[in-house]
Order: C-alpha cells, then sequence, then structure tokens
C-alpha cells in the first residue's frame, strides 16, 4: 500500500459520522494513565482523539498527532464538547519536529505504524520521552490474524508484519525498564471497528536515565 493509499484508507474511516472506535478511552490506557501523575503527554496515531481527550480532562497537557486531517477535525470536535484542550499536529512523524525528551509519557494505542516505518518511529518517540518517562503500548500481535480470520469485527491489520510481538518490542524500546509485557487474549468492544475476540501485546516501560 503506497502512503497515499495509506492516507486516503484513514480520511475514508475518520469521514465517516460516527466515531469508528468510540469516544471512551481505550480500556488499557485508562487503566495505566489514571496510575500517574499528570504531566505531558504525546499520543500517537491518535486518530478521533479519544485518549486525548480523556488525558486532558484527567489534567495532562497533551500533544497528539496523525496523518489523518479528518481524524483531527474529530478530535477537536470531541475535545471542545468536553471542554478539553489537545494539541494535535497532522503529517508524517519526522517531520513534526517535537522537542526532544519533553515527555512524561508517551501511549501507542493502536499505532499500526507501516511496517517499513514502525521500529524507527518508535525509537524516534522513545527520544520524545524525558528519562523516566512511561510508554503505554497496546496493539495487535501475531497471533491475531487467526482471531481476525475467524470475527473481521474485531478488526486489526490483515498482515502479519503490521501486527507486533514482544520480541520487536524489547528491541524497539531497547534499556526501557519494564512494568508490563504480555501477548493476551482480550475483548474489546471500541465503536465500529475493534468489537469481538483478539490477540494484543501489552506493554508498560519506563525509559532509563
Amino acid at each position: 500500500m503506497s502512503a497515499q493509499q495509506w492516507l486516503d484508507k484513514w480520511n475514508q474511516s475518520f469521514q465517516r459520522a460516527e466515531y469508528v472506535y468510540g469516544t471512551q478511552p481505550n480500556v488499557f490506557f485508562k487503566q495505566e494513565i489514571d496510575r500517574l501523575t499528570p504531566g505531558r503527554i504525546l499520543l500517537a496515531a491518535e486518530g478521533e482523539g479519544r485518549n486525548a481527550v480523556y488525558a486532558a480532562r484527567q489534567g495532562w497537557q497533551v500533544s497528539a498527532f496523525d496523518i489523518s486531517t479528518a481524524g483531527r477535525e474529530k478530535a477537536l470536535k470531541l475535545a471542545a464538547e468536553a471542554g478539553a484542550d489537545i494539541d494535535y499536529q497532522v503529517g508524517e512523524l519526522p517531520e513534526l519536529h517535537f522537542d526532544a525528551a519533553p515527555f512524561d509519557a508517551l501511549a501507542l494505542i493502536y499505532a499500526h505504524f507501516p511496517p517499513h516505518l514502525k521500529s524507527g518511529y518508535h525509537r524516534h518517540l522513545a527520544g520524545l520521552l524525558r528519562p523516566g518517562g512511561t510508554v503505554i503500548f497496546e496493539a495487535f500481535s501475531k497471533n491475531h490474524l487467526a482471531y481476525r480470520q475467524q470475527d473481521g469485527r474485531v478488526g486489526g491489520p490483515d498482515k502479519l508484519e503490521a501486527l507486533f510481538s514482544e520480541a520487536e518490542i524489547l528491541q524497539d524500546f531497547a534499556g526501557f525498564s519494564i512494568q508490563t509485557l504480555e501477548t493476551r487474549e482480550i475483548t474489546l468492544s471500541e465503536g465500529l471497528f475493534h468489537n469481538g475476540t483478539g490477540s494484543v501485546v501489552r506493554f508498560v516501560g519506563h525509559k532509563p536515565g
């Protein structure tokens, strides 16, 4: 899939009237962010803004990005309705020029970047965390294809190389201290696109230093 096709796919999805992943925060993200003292957080591939808005309402200073202008428009609408303030940029990560190491937390919630970019993006994002900062990650595992074939309503990529393994996470976030790293079966109920049973990798880690 070309870069333009990838962009068109997400703009088309987010142009729907409905919030395709719902307006409530992801369960794992909420669980983990609620454990932390609010500071500065960056949410990658944030789509329609459900997690960014939740974090802002909890007192976090929120930055987010995605490639989709349609996603940003819906995120800012959701934020306005919630009385929340978020800084949401659109574009490819290397072009956005976030300052190095200002963030206390980084969230990657179903941030399935194109396979040839994902590890490089993870390392770039790790560089934006301050020493001791926390990364919260949940995305579909390489086991997920079997679940998707059984029930397409659960969503997720249909190519193995777009999915994640614990080994990839350990490599991409080398040196991080691990609070959580697991592959597990979960049941999702998130808007139109995440419904049913699937397999995910969950990771919570702390940047060394």
